[in-house]
């Protein structure tokens, strides 16, 4: 898995990117709840549940089955978010179907059941740059530090170019708006 400080970042950029007149900041919280959420399976092994098992870890709580669940749940709720309920479900299932395509990536653990309930197989990306994040006892180690930076080099970097780059357009373009007179 990927840190609990990594797994928001991508919708944090995106909704940066993308401003609050199009992510209002409610949805972006709740997108950003939503990204660690998946997590919360960790739990399991408190009850004896088996990281193979598909209640344990990287089972049904990464699966796109729940991430369709939590954006029809967004969508229902979707004037407490100040969005319509469109925009609600796929903010929401992208962001909690973010959690799982990170763990995806990275070089560690048994994949992701992305398909739960119609198959536990689990799956990787071809492509795991990332370093797999120890649990909490080994993660304030040097093998803690390793993962922070594979994180920072895979994930924070690309996130930090997307929310400024978005942010940056998007002043640009209210300048040019502002710039041509009659026009609004």
């Amino acid at each position: 898995m990927t840190t609990l400080i990594t797994h928001p970042l991508p919708i944090l950029a995106v909704g940066l990117a993308l401003g609050p007149r199009v992510i209002p900041p409610r949805l972006l919280l709740a997108g950003l709840l939503a990204t660690l959420l998946p997590d919360a399976d960790v739990l399991a092994f408190k009850f004896g549940i088996a990281y193979a098992d598909a209640f344990g870890h990287r089972g049904f709580s990464h699966s796109l089955l729940l991430a369709g669940i939590l954006g029809l749940l967004a969508a229902l709720g979707c004037r407490g978010l100040h969005c319509g309920p469109l925009k609600a479900f796929a903010w929401i299932s992208l962001a909690t179907a973010s959690h799982s395509l990170l763990d995806a990536a990275t070089d560690g653990g048994m994949g992701v059941a992305w398909l739960w309930p119609w198959s536990e197989q689990r799956f990787f990306l071809p492509w795991r740059p990332i370093e797999v994040s120890p649990f909490v006892k080994g993660f304030f180690t040097e093998r803690g530090l390793v993962v922070l930076a594979s994180e920072a080099r895979w994930v924070w970097l690309p996130c930090l170019v997307v929310a400024l780059g978005g942010m940056s357009l998007r002043a640009l373009f209210r300048r040019q708006q502002a710039s041509q007179p009659g026009q609004q």
